[in-house]
């Protein structure tokens, strides 16, 4: 499902008009983009979490010439489902 697609489903359940789905989804997006930013996680009760992990530098290497290159530290976003989740998955 790409957000166009999420953008419909929205209007199909809720009756609301597409450029308002539209700009209700870009808030929420933006809204956990800007907290994640901030180091803070984001819990959705029922659906998961949103937080942001530290990744340790590390020596890679180049795949075409084989050279070793330095892979710089770096956050990144990380996603944990709620049991909630993970139990309507698995049905």
């Amino acid at each position: 499902m790409n957000k166009t697609q999420l953008i419909e489903a929205v209007v199909a359940k809720t009756g609301m008009k597409k450029k308002d789905a539209d700009a209700a989804i870009a808030a929420t997006f933006a809204s956990i983009m800007e907290a994640l930013t901030k180091n803070d996680k984001v819990q959705v009760s029922g659906f998961g979490s949103f937080d942001t992990k530290q990744r340790a530098a590390r020596t890679g290497r180049n795949p075409h010439t084989g050279a070793e290159i330095k892979i710089a530290a770096y956050k990144c976003a990380s996603f944990s489902p709620s049991k909630a989740l993970k139990d309507a998955i698995n049905k």
